[in-house]
């Protein structure tokens, strides 16, 4: 790609960008939200068109003017939008647009169902193919998109973001598929924002910053790492900031004993200080979104107590666990925590709507000023509460929801997945508002399967295996390793006693 630029409206997006692949090549695309990366991508996948430049495939100039196109040319696109469709299986999904017939006409449902339980397999995923997708869980969501682009011959393969939802057991996994697909000559395009992996897995960079290219190489040049990158990608220092502050703890305001929902979690005992940032982790299938999604009042318990502030609570519904001061940011942000039809402000106030209605209508004035202290206070980059809230960046539509429970008192914040999908920028500024809301009293449970995230916020790191708690690790006593022996079920132990004062 030689020259491309492109603008949305007088906004130029890309200048005159140059971007080139090898055969064979894992090359990692890097760059701030809204840097151009997918933008570039949308028009090496037909999506959009460039206005100015040239685009050549094995040396000769091509022009993709469309998704169908790009298809032809063996280019496969995985978005970071998952294009799925939830009333369809697993095996419809991966073939949807190519389906194929058998000798009466009619779809061949036993070659699709056997061709996509072999890609799932070379992927070391067991997923029934006739699962119905909106049964599935995010990541394995991800998975789906994976083998629908793996099943057509792809001699280049865009993955944006592909494991933003993954635990790092099936990163691994996926990390085996890309290195057989790179043997076999296919050239694939990484877009992360987990520097860590592409210095894994990835052969070549390239960084954009604000539409134009920061700088290209090899991985494998002197002076490449993650701390370069990241210095590269937003334009000063941000992979050795530290965001951990030690703070005094309060008294217990979460006490979950004995939790149970047969098949999901079992016996599941732990507490939660004011002040306190709890960090749960473990690897997929560990149960602790399907946890805290039941002491939020979304999933039904069978048995246990919840207790908050010592009170006992029957979280019967999301609406009582609001009541009882707590907030819940879910993971997959765009499926399920914000509005895309809303604007930032609708976001904001959704929680609490009551309080500005007046005569049964909505005052949009009072919600509009309410929502501007969120923004300030949040430090939000949005132009007007008034703007979509789709125009933000990840991170700042992430900023959006937790302003939504501050908005509606909640003391008590669930993080599920909190920086899915946001770059390094992005990521540090959720960091230090996790931070400045533990100092001011919030009560935080950070559910994450990237270990560096827990290990930089959390005061405590409770691990899980197969719905049960096998680790409680203290500050001082929890590193990767110690945590991925808990998370693979090699250890288990009793919990470590809780902090008293500081942590």
């Amino acid at each position: 790609m030689r020259g491309i630029s492109k603008r949305f409206g007088s906004q130029p997006v890309l200048k005159e960008v140059d971007f080139s692949l090898e055969k064979g090549a894992i090359h990692a695309l890097l760059g701030e939200n809204g840097a151009g990366k997918t933008t570039l991508m949308n028009i090496l996948g037909g999506v959009v068109s460039p206005e100015a430049g040239e685009i050549r495939l094995e040396g000769e100039p091509v022009r993709i003017a469309s998704p169908l196109a790009s298809k032809r040319l063996g280019v496969g696109f995985i978005h970071q939008e998952l294009n799925l469709v939830n009333d369809l299986t697993v095996y419809e999904n991966v073939f949807l647009g190519s389906e194929p017939l058998g000798k009466l006409g009619l779809l061949d449902e036993r070659h699709m169902r056997a061709r996509t339980t072999e890609i799932l397999s070379m992927l070391d995923v067991a997923i029934d193919p006739r699962t119905l997708v909106g049964q599935l869980d995010a990541s394995y969501k991800q998975v789906v998109e994976i083998a629908k682009a793996l099943l057509h011959d792809t001699q280049i393969l865009i993955m944006d973001e592909p494991t933003s939802s993954l635990s790092d057991h099936e990163i691994a996994q996926l990390f085996r598929v890309m290195r057989q697909v790179k043997a076999k000559g296919v050239a694939v395009i990484f877009i992360s924002h987990k520097l860590k992996e592409v210095m894994t897995i990835c052969d070549a960079y390239t960084v954009l910053r604000d539409g134009e290219v920061m700088s290209s190489g090899a991985i494998a040049d002197p002076g490449v790492d993650e701390s370069l990158l990241a210095r590269l990608m937003v334009g000063k220092e941000v992979a050795s900031l530290q965001f951990y502050s030690p703070r005094s703890l309060g008294p217990k305001v979460l006490e979950v004993e004995g939790l149970t929902r047969k098949g999901e979690f079992e016996e599941v005992s732990f507490s939660l200080r004011r002040s306190e940032i709890l960090g749960f982790t473990g690897l997929l299938g560990d149960g602790r979104s399907e946890l805290f999604q039941c002491i939020f009042g979304d999933r039904p318990r069978e048995r246990g107590r919840i207790l908050v502030n010592g009170a006992e609570w029957r979280m019967s519904s999301p609406t009582r666990a609001q009541a009882a001061g707590l907030g819940y940011a879910p993971r997959n942000r765009k499926e399920n925590a914000i509005v895309k039809d809303f604007s930032v402000a609708g976001n904001i106030t959704l929680a609490r709507l009551k309080a500005f209605v007046r005569f049964a209508f909505l005052s949009a004035s009072r919600e509009a000023a309410r929502a501007k202290e969120r923004v300030r206070e949040l430090s939000i980059k949005v132009q007007d509460p008034s703007q979509p809230i789709t125009a933000l960046s990840g991170g700042n539509q992430q900023k959006a929801v937790l302003a939504k429970w501050l908005e509606a008192g909640a003391d008590i914040l669930i993080l599920d997945n909190p920086t899915q999908g946001i770059d390094v920028a992005g990521k540090a500024d959720i960091y230090r508002l996790v931070q400045e809301l533990a100092q001011r009293g919030k009560s935080i449970v950070v559910l994450s399967s990237e270990l560096p995230e827990v290990l930089k916020l959390c005061d405590r790191i409770v691990v899980m295996y197969h719905g049960r708690i096998v680790g409680n690790l203290d500050r001082q006593a929890a590193d990767e390793s110690a945590i991925m022996m808990y998370a693979t079920g090699a250890a288990a132990a009793s919990p470590p006693p809780e902090p008293e004062g500081r942590s």
